[in-house]
């Protein structure tokens, strides 16, 4: 099961251009073009298309469903400031995103997977739900049983440090201790997402 939702991560990377996880950036470094027998040609994307795809990939790198997405959109457009901003910024703010951007966890799909088997606190109570909404000031940790766990060990240690990117300076990460606090609301600017949000703005505006 692990080794048909690699294979198949890796083949979305490549549909989409873009490395979801450390295994399709190795795999892409390869292979740097689309999958199939004609991903090699060339092809022109029409305006939808290309704006489909740009929602895709932001999609993707949270790996969340379309009407999660819709939802984050919907309440992105009643924010104040620009909605393609605010919809990048709440999505930073779900659970298993910060989850690792701390570097406790290695994937997306392995930070959720931490979150709903119930590895994780917040203010000191078990959340499993990974869209779960953290909000500023609020401290994320492993609960303490879970701390002696080989793959919590390996992750205090600095272990998941090297496929990813640098920690954002909205969270303040004791990784040692396998804790952080989320020290404000996200700027666009500041995260680590690949996406033309002006394209995914259009997409849904259409």
């Amino acid at each position: 099961m692990s080794t048909h939702r690699s294979r198949k991560q890796v083949r979305q990377s490549r549909a989409l251009g873009i490395a979801l996880t450390p295994k399709a950036e190795r795999y892409m470094q390869r292979r740097p073009y689309r999958p199939g027998e004609h991903g090699r040609g060339r092809t022109k994307d029409s305006d939808y298309s290309v704006r489909l795809k740009e929602k895709q990939r932001l999609r993707a790198q949270y790996g969340i469903r379309e009407a999660q997405m819709r939802r984050v959109w919907d309440e992105a457009r009643r924010q104040e400031g620009l909605a393609g901003e605010n919809l990048v910024e709440l999505l930073e703010m779900r659970l298993d995103a910060l989850v690792l951007r701390s570097g406790i966890a290695r994937t997306t799909a392995m930070a959720r997977q931490f979150v709903t088997h119930r590895h994780i606190l917040v203010d000191g109570k078990i959340v499993d739900r990974p869209s779960y909404r953290v909000k500023p000031g609020q401290v994320v940790q492993v609960k303490p049983r879970s701390q002696a766990n080989p793959t919590f060990l390996a992750a205090a240690g600095g272990a998941n440090r090297d496929v990813l990117p640098k920690v954002p300076e909205y969270l303040d990460v004791d990784l040692e201790k396998l804790k952080f606090t989320l020290v404000r609301r996200p700027k666009r600017a500041e995260i680590p997402v690949q996406c033309d949000v002006q394209m995914v703005v259009e997409h849904y505006s259409r």
